[in-house]
């Protein structure tokens, strides 16, 4: 099994400037969402290039637990395949369904960025696969696929930068998103979050796993389980506010998985989620190699340990 790991020990020096920048930022994006959008690419969600990268890993091994045989993956009782190190969600051509599609996007972002993208995947209209028996029987291994796992890994660093952006979109959005009398303490939970590289982590890999939590289709029985319901569910004043965030999580999770008529997300979904937000501390914290997340096994197919859909 192919594993990578990048592992940052962040010195004090390093965290004071961490916390001064991500506090102007925050502050720039919750009070002013013209002035997020100009200067936010700039700062890049408060995160250096170091950090940015362990964020990548991190969520690589989440997703994928490393191996590039998952990069072009489509999990058992799902309705569309999941790409990239964020398995990011593309429909087959025809097919929709409540949880948001997120591939497109990224390819745009990448074409924006002059990614070389294959030029198969850059003219389909959705996943050419009908279905996840038609993905592992014919298309898996074959040379196309195969080549578009490549593109993947070796695009990795484009990816986070992708999740990153939707992360700092989702600042604006779940703020506006929240009920009136929760606005004020929602940002408070948000700005005590941004203050550590783990607590951007946790925000960026949550909407990516999750989403923002705004989509009225992303319910079951009327509750949501994005990165809004998340912040609703902390406590206000928690420290500290990353584990709160993971307990938050955990409850919000654990009440999706109840409500879903689909008893895999009870069975074998749940578990590996629950796993998953257990990364959720800060770089210095995980000295050793990385083991969390999903695990993959056989020949065609990303068997996912416990670990399941995309959002």
């Amino acid at each position: 099994m192919f594993k990578q790991s990048v592992h940052i020990v962040i010195g004090e020096g390093m965290r004071s400037s961490f916390r001064c920048v991500v506090t102007v930022l925050l502050v720039v994006v919750l009070a002013s969402p013209a002035a997020a959008r100009g200067g936010a690419e700039q700062d890049g969600l408060g995160l250096s290039p170091a950090e940015l990268a362990w964020v990548g890993e991190r969520i690589f091994q989440n997703e994928c637990a490393g191996r590039r045989q998952c990069l072009v993956h489509w999990n058992q009782g799902e309705a569309f395949p999941s790409l990239g190190i964020g398995h990011f969600i593309w429909y087959p051509e025809g097919v929709s369904g409540r949880f948001t599609e997120s591939f497109p996007e990224l390819l745009a972002f990448m074409q924006s960025e002059g990614a070389n993208i294959p030029a198969w995947v850059a003219e389909a209209k959705g996943a050419p696969w009908p279905d996840r028996s038609y993905f592992y029987d014919v298309a898996s291994q074959s040379d196309r696929v195969q080549g578009l796992r490549t593109f993947l890994y070796d695009t990795r660093g484009l990816q986070v930068r992708f999740i990153q952006r939707r992360a700092r979109a989702s600042l604006e959005q779940v703020v506006a998103a929240a009920p009136d009398n929760a606005k004020h303490t929602l940002r408070q939970k948000l700005h005590a979050l941004m203050q550590t590289p783990g607590g951007v982590y946790a925000v960026m890999d949550y909407v990516n796993f999750k989403g923002e939590g705004v989509s009225e289709t992303e319910r079951y029985r009327g509750q949501g389980w994005g990165l809004l319901q998340v912040l609703l569910e902390m406590p206000e004043g928690a420290v500290p506010p990353l584990v709160a965030f993971r307990e938050a999580a955990a409850e919000v999770l654990t009440r999706r998985a109840r409500n879903a008529a689909n008893p895999i997300e009870r069975e074998r979904w749940l578990p590996g989620w629950l796993k998953r937000l257990q990364t959720y501390n800060e770089p210095a914290d995980r000295l050793g190699p990385v083991q969390e997340g999903a695990s993959c096994e056989g020949d065609s197919d990303c068997v996912v340990d416990d670990v399941s859909d995309s959002e």
